[in-house]
């Protein structure tokens, strides 16, 4: 397992993007058409960084609706033998779970919320 990327909800992604960009050096690179505003930020093959626009993508109404925030953190298997361990290691402790697929990848994703502002996220190729 390893860490995939991290995403950020944020009220600018354009300042974001840039100082991702001119500081710490990653490229924008091709996102998924999810719908909302935002960036992906690659460091080599793999984006590293999500950025999405709060206010748009800002599915929690009790929060402030334009703060910034770290919204996940994700980790990507890429072993088919894992990634059913992994469902197995969620049924046996009882965690709840979501899944989702990304638009036009041929990527799984598994989210499960540890409280109500920390979401972890586990993807992998379609297997």
């Amino acid at each position: 397992m390893q860490l995939d990327h991290v995403t950020l909800v944020a009220p600018d992604c354009d300042a974001f993007m840039r100082f991702f960009v001119d500081i710490a050096g990653m490229r924008v690179g091709p996102r998924p058409p999810f719908g909302v505003g935002g960036y992906w930020l690659y460091l080599g093959a793999r984006p590293a960084v999500h950025l999405i626009a709060s206010g748009v993508a800002d599915s929690r109404p009790a929060e402030r609706p334009h703060a910034t925030r770290i919204d996940h953190l994700a980790l990507r298997i890429d072993d088919e033998a894992e990634w059913r361990a992994l469902h197995e290691r969620l049924e046996y402790h009882g965690y709840a779970w979501q899944s989702a697929e990304v638009p036009l990848a041929r990527e799984r994703q598994l989210f499960v919320r540890l409280s109500p502002n920390v979401v972890v996220e586990f993807v992998t190729a379609q297997i």
